[in-house]
């Protein structure tokens, strides 16, 4: 064979590589991937007048990212909310439910130790586990196992230090239902801003939170209707492994306008927690969370306290063991969950036991849908794909 025909073979075989490497290349930064969940439920809570509980949920969810030449990727998700459920007694009456709701729409750019999200996005932090003074932004039930919240539609930018210290800034807007603690609804047409600083300690780490908003008292019965109600909120907390974990939340709201004992509000959760040696380990998780209403500041003249007792323990690879206490020391009322969890193939499986007095101590605003009055059992399917 002619050495100018072997010259160009070999030419054309390197072009060929080249492109197929650069075709890989530029395969690997696309990245789309579709899963879901479909959750299927039912409860039966027999001190109410709707008893027999049914339920579907669907949350489909598209993610897209591309990686850049210098690492730097921008990522969008976008996910569904579709229920439907019926509440009934029956054979006697039924009250349906069910909408199609977006669940996350946002995009983020993220850098070498940064990242800008901005859409309707989860947004939570904190230390404390089942009693939350920061659950500011979203409606997480501690007991539901599948963490199920409704996003706030915002802007969040975050900065990782090398130090692991890392800085928040957010900016949310049109989101006006309250969420955890909040008594009072947004008012929509103001925006609302905020920030975090986290920074490592020795064994833990320690971080101070700042949030400002306008609420709206217009659903607040006995009280002047206020449509601005400016309203600044801090934070502090703090987590430790020092053998056993402890941590601390307390956050301090203040509203600049008289709504009697809501003008301020306090808080304070202290927690600890140890896994035991007992087979395959039992973890026993304890907070205490002080709550003060008053028209002043720090009063002590309308304060509660909160305990809630949380125990887990693994049976085998595929099955958990878990429950839940509430007590309030001021009314004397508790509440009780109790679930087990076993792992199929493809499905996850969930028993739940529970009890609930009318109003639940140390409980905000949630999405949990068996939240009704007195005992009751509930079954939950979960696929996951």
């Amino acid at each position: 064979m002619p050495k100018g025909c072997n010259t160009s073979i070999l030419i054309f075989s390197l072009m060929l590589s080249t492109s197929m490497v650069w075709a890989q290349e530029e395969k690997s930064r696309h990245q789309l991937e579709w899963d879901g969940q479909v959750i299927g439920y039912a409860s039966y809570s027999p001190d109410n007048d709707l008893d027999v509980f049914m339920g579907l949920r669907y949350l489909p969810e598209l993610n897209y990212g591309y990686t850049f030449e210098n690492k730097s990727m921008i990522d969008f998700e976008i996910s569904a909310n579709i229920y439907g459920s019926v509440l009934a007694h029956p054979f006697d009456s039924a009250k349906t439910n069910g909408d199609i709701n977006p669940y996350r729409v946002w995009g983020r750019y993220t850098g070498k130790q940064y990242e800008v999200r901005v859409g309707l996005q989860k947004i939570d932090f904190g230390t404390a586990m089942m009693l939350r003074p920061l659950q500011w932004f979203d409606e997480i039930d501690p007991r539901d196992p599948l963490q199920f919240t409704t996003g706030v539609y915002g802007a969040l930018g975050r900065y990782y230090f090398l130090n692991n210290a890392n800085i928040w800034a957010w900016v949310l807007y049109g989101n006006e239902n309250p969420r955890g603690f909040e008594l009072l609804k947004n008012n929509t047409d103001i925006p609302e801003f905020g920030g975090r600083f986290q920074y490592p300690v020795p064994k833990g780490e320690l971080a101070a939170t700042y949030h400002h908003r306008n609420a709206s008292s217009e659903d607040l019965a006995g009280f002047t209707h206020y449509d601005n109600i400016p309203e600044n909120r801090y934070g502090l907390d703090g987590k430790w492994d020092v053998g056993v974990g402890v941590w601390f939340e307390a956050v301090h709201i203040h509203k600049a306008k008289d709504v009697g004992i809501l003008t301020n509000q306090s808080y304070l959760t202290l927690g600890v927690d140890y896994t035991f040696g007992i087979g395959s380990g039992l973890n026993v998780t304890v907070e205490n969370m002080l709550s003060i209403y008053d028209k002043k500041a720090f009063a002590f003249d309308n304060s509660s306290n909160v305990t809630a007792t949380s125990f887990s323990y693994p049976i085998g690879f595929f099955d958990n063991i878990s429950t839940m206490l509430y007590y309030s020391w001021e009314s004397d009322d508790f509440s009780f969950f109790l679930n087990y969890e076993h792992q199929f193939k493809k499905l996850t499986g969930y028993v739940m036991a529970y009890y609930n007095p009318e109003t639940q101590p140390g409980i905000g605003s949630t999405q949990i849908e068996n939240s009704f009055t007195g005992p009751g059992i509930r079954l939950m399917l979960v696929y996951n794909y």
